[in-house]
């Protein structure tokens, strides 16, 4: 794989591009770069997306992304597939799961000869993090669902195909098992992306199913281990740069980009609690640190972006969402997927009172969010495609919401 550093462009500046090798030529790209730190920027329209699934469905999102006037796209993970599991499938992985280099190889092959996914890279830039099925559904860290005594030999060939495939820099080429993803990214003065990796550092799941790793849903009577205060999902490495970034941030819009829905979410009725413990609700110490840091040392206007989940969700983060009347400290946009299926709407509904802090959710269509920014207001528009499995199906706007320049919390618009 090519990775061109171009040095000496114009800040702010829309440029075309290919690639020319031998008697090879590519089509052509268009690119536009970021304005200048601190520069006065009016505007930031871009659109953030997750989780494609090969197999369950066409890439109609990405060809409608493709077409909307953004400044860039964030990517928050599950590029690929290593699996294969769904309803419906409308066309097939290319072999078995991959476990070598060469098989997420072909893997990323089979992704990218979509042409949708192409036009979509090929028209604008890209902010890329991962979540697990870049390497194994659920792993944490160095344990695999099925503990597998040689992940960290899968996870090195797994970063490796990731980094020949992505828009990433020469300092994110992986050394083994290991890789610098996270980082954060400015868009002039009016934002600035702390983009996240909630994979490689984390603490391992507590109380998993018997003889595996990976998430389970659980009752902190049952596993008290939940709550202990040491619990990490970023390490204490990348928490640390996390909290000082936020503090130290002269954007007017803080962007945490990263792989999962925040907010807390009790998963059964009633008067007992369930949590997952593959997503923040697995590390609510961790989350009760990141949130209490943006209430205490206020960065302005934080935003979380996620996906992960395959439903839209937009919730008020709080440093206890236990108590109905905390301050919301931010604002949070969980985007739908590309194409993996979600869980039934029914389902969503009937927790919707034993979690009050949560606006909207929705998980009938797949999709993407658009995100329009100025000084004064963010515009967040839910966008949905019909159905997955048509290539020719259309788009369109499921829900609106707005988030006042100082005001944390997203209001319909």
């Amino acid at each position: 794989s090519v990775h061109v550093e171009a040095e000496g462009l114009e800040p702010a500046h829309g440029y075309w591009y290919r690639f020319m090798s031998g008697n090879a030529i590519s089509a052509a790209g268009r690119t536009r770069t970021a304005p200048t730190p601190g520069a006065v920027v009016n505007r930031l329209r871009f659109a953030f997306a997750s989780c494609q699934q090969y197999e369950q469905g066409f890439y109609a999102a990405h060809r409608h992304m493709a077409q909307e006037e953004l400044d860039l796209v964030v990517f928050l993970g599950d590029y690929i597939y290593e699996s294969s599991w769904g309803r419906r499938h409308v066309r097939k992985h290319e072999g078995p799961e991959p476990y070598t280099l060469d098989q997420y190889r072909n893997r990323y092959a089979r992704y990218k000869s979509d042409a949708d996914l192409q036009r979509c890279h090929a028209a604008f830039p890209w902010l890329v993090t991962w979540d697990d099925h870049e390497v194994d559904n659920d792993y944490a860290n160095d344990r695999s669902e099925d503990l597998d005594p040689n992940f960290l030999a899968r996870r090195a060939a797994a970063y490796q195909a990731y980094w020949e495939h992505m828009p990433l820099r020469q300092s994110a080429l992986p050394d083994g098992p290991h890789m610098q993803l996270y980082g954060q990214h400015d868009f002039g003065g009016l934002a600035r992306f702390h983009v996240l990796d909630g994979r490689q550092y984390r603490d391992h799941q507590v109380c998993p199913r018997v003889g595996r790793g990976g998430s389970n849903v659980v009752a902190d009577l049952n596993c008290p281990s939940r709550l202990e205060p040491t619990r990490t999902l970023l390490g204490s490495k990348q928490e640390n740069w996390l909290h000082a970034g936020l503090a130290a941030s002269p954007a007017r819009w803080n962007i945490v980009a990263q792989q999962l829905l925040m907010a807390q979410i009790d998963r059964k009725p009633g008067p007992e609690r369930q949590f997952w413990s593959d997503g923040w609700d697995g590390y609510p110490a961790a989350r009760t640190r990141l949130l209490r840091a943006i209430a205490e040392r206020k960065p302005s206007n934080p935003l979380v972006i996620g996906g992960d989940v395959h439903f839209n969700c937009v919730t008020d983060l709080k440093v206890d969402f236990d108590d109905p009347g905390a301050a919301t400290v931010a604002t949070e946009f969980c985007g739908t997927s590309i194409t993996s299926q979600g869980p039934l709407q029914a389902r969503l509904d009937a927790l919707q009172a034993d979690n009050p802090h949560v606006r909207y959710a929705n998980s009938e269509k797949r999709g993407y969010v658009v995100m329009d920014l100025t000084e004064k207001r963010c515009l967040a528009q839910l966008r949905g495609i019909d159905d997955e499995k048509e290539a020719a199906t259309p788009v369109s706007t499921l829900a609106t919401f707005v988030v006042t320049d100082g005001r944390a919390g997203a209001g319909a618009a």
